[in-house]
């Protein structure tokens, strides 16, 4: 979808702002004020001792005019002071840059990835097409937001305070030539404007299309061995050309424009080299003012002009730095726009959840999509008791894996009443899980246990699930680092699930197709330890040999319907309930 280009309005100074507002006047405001306080002391230093050494300079001009030894070995001396002095006072101003832009790049991008956390942002940004590659957001963009951002701070205060000291020492020599100064200033800016303006939506797709390649890259890297099998190499090597040229196509339009406004400020800075020299050289030549006097006015020149032209100077940055905003602004506009619907749900949602059941209560339960387009499940009823199982089957799309979503709270759009455990003690098993980096102590421990277990408690558990030896993958020390989504297969990862299951022991379990990859013995395996412990749990599958593990079987329509049996009383039937599980549900 082509977004509009990003422009200098109220609006992305609005998010300028409140990507700011976390550091500058949050918790770490003292910090943020003490380094700015520190650079604009420093700032004035390096501001004061320069005028002393334009100074200097012209006086030293003047020495040399008039063959004064006395006055050209004085202002010599006086001159490399004041560079002995520019030295120390450049490196302390470069340390607190760094470390101002390092406190702040912290601060914003904590910010962003506990409001990326928070009620499940994550989740909901990844069927969103408002916001492409947020974890490039939260790295490179904040990154390149704070940094930009600071320097262009910077550069406005110094700017100011050049402005004001340099000013009074071009006033000295010719008024007419700080009038002249600040007139061609003017007119330099708004001809870059105009000329450059596109650059700000060039500089914007730019960081998109180059995302977009380097998520490709990342997408065949996760994915090298589906890809593999399918021998589809030719197939993503031509969509990361398409990426590749999308990132060098518009990269070619972003150069000829940057030539375009190159020619302009080429000869806008070639220009202000002769202007003071204009206007001073008749002083001279009248006698009115000494050669040092051209050199002053020169150097004053240079830096005021500098100053006063940021918008002309520094165009091709403040381009990319909108972009950036941008970005980074859509991303926080989304996190509002989630926190102000959760807030919405909680005050009318309609679907009510009461977290103080020991198990699932289900009453007049109407669950849709996510955007309300489709009605997946039309009033639901059921209750399962502690120590009960259920088993939901349906075929593909009729809203097996939604109704989970459901309970667990993921979704929300909907109708009717859901009573459930806290979240912390529920706990839900994909058919894919979620195997991290790290050691084996913590993969198993993911996300938490309810209390650290040993040791011979881990080896209990692998034994339990057919794992046991596993550990001796790693030399048996379960502290060893592994990439365990390339060591183990889909049925070792599924069986590393339910040992998590195992450990954390919750109020109920939720398994979304979680022995679909386990051969029959492990499956019988894994189910008989929960029957056999009184574990309450649901199940989505689309095996017959489910049904022996389940004390209710759920039958899910595509028209929204649905019918519930206890399986002990459908033994008499259950070969045919069998067939008809198989292949039809």
């Amino acid at each position: 979808m082509a977004r509009q280009p990003p422009k200098f309005t109220r609006h992305v100074w609005s998010q300028l702002w409140r990507l700011s507002k976390p550091f500058f006047f949050g918790k770490t405001w003292r910090r943020a004020w003490f380094l700015l306080a520190a650079l604009l002391s420093l700032s004035l230093l390096v501001t004061y001792v320069g005028i002393k050494a334009n100074m200097a300079n012209g006086n030293f001009v003047n020495a040399l005019q008039i063959r004064d030894d006395k006055g050209y070995s004085y202002w010599l001396k006086f001159y490399l002071a004041t560079f002995a002095l520019s030295v120390p006072l450049a490196a302390f101003y470069r340390y607190c840059e760094e470390r101002l832009g390092l406190s702040w790049r912290d601060v914003l991008a904590r910010t962003l990835m506990q409001r990326y956390f928070h009620n499940r942002a994550y989740f909901h940004l990844g069927s969103s097409e408002a916001i492409d590659n947020p974890d490039q957001r939260i790295s490179e963009d904040a990154k390149n937001f704070t940094i930009t951002t600071l320097s262009f701070l910077l550069i406005i205060m110094n700017s100011v305070i050049q402005i004001v000291g340099y000013t009074g020492v071009l006033m000295a020599i010719s008024p007419r030539l700080v009038a002249a100064l600040f007139g061609y200033a003017f007119f330099g800016t708004a001809g870059a404007y105009l000329i450059g303006k596109r650059l700000i939506g060039l500089n914007y797709m730019q960081y998109e299309r180059e995302a977009n390649f380097r998520y490709g890259l990342v997408r065949v890297r996760d994915n090298a061995e589906s890809i593999a099998f399918y021998r589809g190499e030719r197939r993503e090597l031509n969509d990361l050309r398409a990426r590749l040229g999308a990132v060098v196509g518009n990269m070619m339009v972003l150069i000829r424009w940057n030539r375009n406004l190159a020619f302009f400020t080429t000869g806008y800075n070639s220009l202000a080299l002769i202007l003071p020299v204009l206007f001073v050289a008749p002083l001279y030549l009248q006698g009115k003012v000494g050669l040092g006097e051209i050199t002053k006015a020169t150097g004053a020149f240079a830096v005021v002009l500098a100053a006063v032209s940021m918008v002309i100077t520094q165009f091709e940055r403040l381009s990319a730095f909108a972009a950036g905003v941008t970005r980074l602004g859509d991303l926080w506009d989304y996190l509002d726009e989630r926190d102000a619907e959760d807030d919405l749900d909680q005050e009318g949602e309609n679907i009510d959840i009461c977290e103080e059941e020991r198990t699932i209560v289900l009453e007049d339960l109407t669950v849709k999509t996510p955007q309300g387009q489709r009605v997946l499940l039309k009033d639901l009823t059921f209750r399962l008791p502690p120590g009960g199982s259920l088993l939901i089957m349906g075929e593909s799309g009729s809203g097996k894996s939604s109704l989970l979503r459901t309970i667990a709270g993921l979704w929300s759009c909907g109708e009717g009443f859901i009573g459930r455990p806290p979240y912390r003690n529920m706990m839900f098993l994909p058919q894919r899980p979620y195997m991290i980096p790290g050691s084996l102590r913590n993969l198993l421990e993911y996300p938490g246990a309810k209390q650290k277990p040993d040791d011979n408690k881990l080896r209990e558990v692998l034994k339990i699930v057919n794992l046991r030896n596993l550990a001796g993958r790693v030399e048996n020390d379960f502290d060893r680092e592994a990439d365990w989504s390339n060591m183990l297969s889909l049925g070792e990862q599924q069986r590393v699930s339910f040992a998590r299951l195992l450990l954390r022991k919750p109020a109920i379990a939720f398994l979304d197709e979680s022995t679909s990859a386990l051969d029959e013995p492990n499956e019988e395996r894994a189910y008989h330890y929960l029957r056999e412990h009184r574990y309450t749990y649901v199940s989505v599958g689309h095996r017959s040999t489910l049904l022996q593990h389940h004390d209710w079987l759920m039958k899910i329509g595509k028209d929204a319907t649905w019918e519930i049996h206890k399986i002990s009383e459908m033994e008499e039937q259950l070969p045919d309930a069998a067939r008809q599980a198989g292949p039809g549900l």
